[in-house]
């Protein structure tokens, strides 16, 4: 059951102290979860925030903590989620018989057929519409959000693979338990999602030539890495400076160290690279933001370089004792 956590309880609208802490704070997340908290009258609803604001339980519980700590909600608030419900039962055995009256009656389904065998550019085997009559009949998809799902998935098959290249069935079957999970079940939510899918690739796309990444598309582990820190909220220039922080240690991208330094700038609440510098203890504060680059093709590091190398050597040691993660 929700649990009231906001303080002051009640309120509807935000006071001039609350405002004054979280304009203080610096933290973009801090002041979206206080009006989501008070959107929802004080109450925490980890769902409802999870939906509102597409946050993952990390970052809810971390931004929450925040708040906590600013004075702004109670620190003894039982944050578990609730109890997932139980799993759906596995979707009808629909036979031949019952895909052949669905084609035969009035309703959306045909249609629904006839236009995803335009876009897929085969006809449908017997196999191809049982799957297709799950998603519309089990999952209760309606045809526009079942259009919207394939026009996104032969985009990603087309991304991966080339122009031309098309989903199988199974997988657009795979990808509307998803939407179904997520409650992206209606056409505006449908496109909302898609929207944000789209953007989040389009950032990965900026984001893969920082990481000395090109000519290719990031596999799946790479993407979570990549979805994992853009919805932790680093900018470009954070991501960057986490990669020349690895590469300077590591010789080369190394996905799990990278992944530590951010972590633990986010536990922190840094999220830019201004941030990192002016709020990280082990970051040297007389350090300049990027040491110039080397003149000429062939030219030797000076005095002064060599000065620097060291310094991110030293803070590296540092950053790795604090955390742990020294070998």
């Amino acid at each position: 059951m929700a649990a009231g956590v906001l303080l002051p309880g009640g309120v509807l609208s935000m006071t001039s102290s609350a405002a004054e802490r979280l304009v203080r704070s610096g933290s973009g997340d801090a002041a979206l979860l206080y009006l989501q908290l008070l959107r929802q009258g004080g109450q925490f609803d980890a769902e409802g925030v999870r939906k509102a604001l597409g946050w993952s339980a990390d970052r809810i519980s971390t931004t929450y903590t925040q708040l906590a700590d600013l004075g702004l909600a109670r620190k003894d608030a039982d944050l578990s989620p609730a109890p997932a419900p139980p799993e759906p039962d596995s979707p009808p055995d629909y036979t031949s018989a019952d895909i052949a009256r669905e084609m035969e009656g009035p309703g959306a389904f045909p249609h629904l057929v006839r236009e995803l065998e335009r876009r897929l550019g085969k006809v449908l085997s017997a196999s191809d519409l049982k799957m297709l009559y799950t998603m519309f009949d089990y999952l209760a998809l309606p045809a526009e959000v079942i259009l919207l799902l394939t026009t996104w998935c032969i985009e990603e098959t087309e991304r991966k693979y080339g122009p031309g290249r098309k989903p199988r069935m199974s997988q657009l079957k795979k990808e509307a338990f998803v939407w179904r999970r997520l409650g992206v079940d209606t056409p505006e939510t449908a496109d909302a999602h898609v929207r944000a899918l789209s953007a989040l690739r389009s950032r990965e796309a900026r984001l893969l030539p920082l990481l000395g990444i090109s000519g290719r598309v990031p596999v799946e582990g790479e993407r979570k890495y990549i979805n994992a820190w853009i919805e932790m909220g680093f900018d470009d220039e954070a991501i960057a400076l986490a990669y020349e922080k690895t590469v300077l240690k590591k010789g080369s991208l190394n996905w799990p160290y990278m992944n530590s330094i951010l972590r633990n700038w986010h536990q922190k609440g840094l999220h830019t690279r201004q941030q990192v510098e002016a709020g990280d203890s082990a970051w040297p504060k007389d350090r300049p933001a990027k040491a110039p680059a080397a003149q000429g093709p062939g030219a030797q590091p000076t005095g002064k370089a060599v000065e620097r190398l060291k310094e991110d050597m030293d803070w590296m040691d540092r950053f790795l004792e604090q955390t742990g993660g020294k070998e």
